[in-house]
């Protein structure tokens, strides 16, 4: 597997651009609105989606402005997105810090996300990158569906596959999808952008069971605590698979701890322990298996390249990942 250097090799000039252009597209004359914009930039994550647009415009043609502008306008989106998400869950830590809404209250979250959904539209009449905004903007409207499906189902414990698959293709897989869409589209390679949205689609499908494995994992190499997801009453795939599949006196162990017991750490651990046992843990990892295949397998016809090369990495990055 490559390491992250060896993936951002083909793109590493264009990613510090990036960070540059992106810090710009957040100023404010607002002093209050720029403080917690420097604080949000100074803890940002890995930027996955920035170099998946970088390197899906590398694969298919030569790097321009709009490539430039089409990250900005994603990875405001995507930034959006988790300040207003921390909102939504009541969350008070982000990647280890504390989130918008736990020093800045509620409110203020809000209207930080909302200002960047506004530069996102602004950047977008700025350099008349109309189909950019099409994209992102249906990216916005199933984030938004998707979000609010999994808040509808997850009152409810028999949530089919069918149903955790379309959350998480709007919640999760779609901004993926936009960013290798647009991607395609920054290069005036029209013809290929519905095979990249699919293809995007499908890694970040892989990319949130891997997330759903991590939290049954071991403390001591994951990126998040185990059984958060049970105390939020998330339903994941791997807790999916086993209340289909189990014994019935498994599946009523199962609802009664994540219905009536989950603050209680001994009962998540149970919880966690009957997904091991009953193949929850080794399903999810096929399933995230066959679908990291099929998104390789839409790249097989583009020509090799050091892009094409850094992307495949990329993907695999995702899949492997230990936190």
């Amino acid at each position: 597997m490559l390491s992250v250097k060896e993936i951002m090799a083909p793109i590493d000039s264009e990613m510090n651009e990036f960070e540059v252009r992106f810090r710009e597209s957040m100023k404010s004359k607002v002093p209050l609105l720029d403080k917690i914009t420097h604080y949000i930039i100074r803890r940002k994550g890995k930027q996955m989606r920035p170099m998946f647009i970088f390197l899906t415009a590398k694969m298919l043609g030569e790097m321009n402005d709009k490539a430039y502008d089409a990250a900005s306008l994603v990875e405001l989106l995507h930034t959006a997105s988790l300040v207003h998400d921390d909102v939504v869950d009541d969350a008070n830590e982000r990647r280890g810090f504390f989130s918008v809404n736990a020093l800045w209250k509620n409110k203020i979250a809000v209207l930080v996300g909302d200002f960047m959904l506004s530069r996102v539209l602004l950047l977008s009449i700025e350099k008349n990158n109309v189909r950019l905004l099409e994209i992102v903007a249906r990216a916005v409207r199933e984030m938004s569906e998707g979000e609010l499906l999994q808040i509808e189902k997850a009152r409810r414990l028999d949530i089919t596959e069918e149903v955790y698959f379309d959350v998480i293709r709007q919640k999760t897989a779609s901004l993926i999808a936009t960013c290798c869409e647009s991607g395609a589209v920054a290069v005036d390679r029209e013809d290929m952008a519905p095979s990249m949205r699919k293809f995007g689609e499908l890694v970040g499908l892989a990319f949130q069971v891997k997330d759903d494995i991590f939290d049954y994992g071991t403390p001591g190499n994951i990126g998040k605590p185990t059984g958060i997801d049970i105390r939020e009453r998330k339903m994941t795939l791997p807790l999916i698979y086993t209340l289909n599949t189990a014994p019935i006196e498994v599946k009523k162990e199962l609802i009664n701890i994540v219905k009536n017991h989950n603050e209680n750490p001994k009962k998540v651990q149970r919880a966690i322990e009957l997904v091991h046992q009953h193949g929850g843990i080794a399903y999810a990892h096929k399933k995230m298996m066959e679908l990291k295949e099929e998104a390789m397998n839409m790249l097989t016809d583009i020509p090799d390249s050091e892009a094409k090369r850094s992307i495949i990495g990329l993907v695999e990055y995702t899949t492997l990942r230990e936190k």
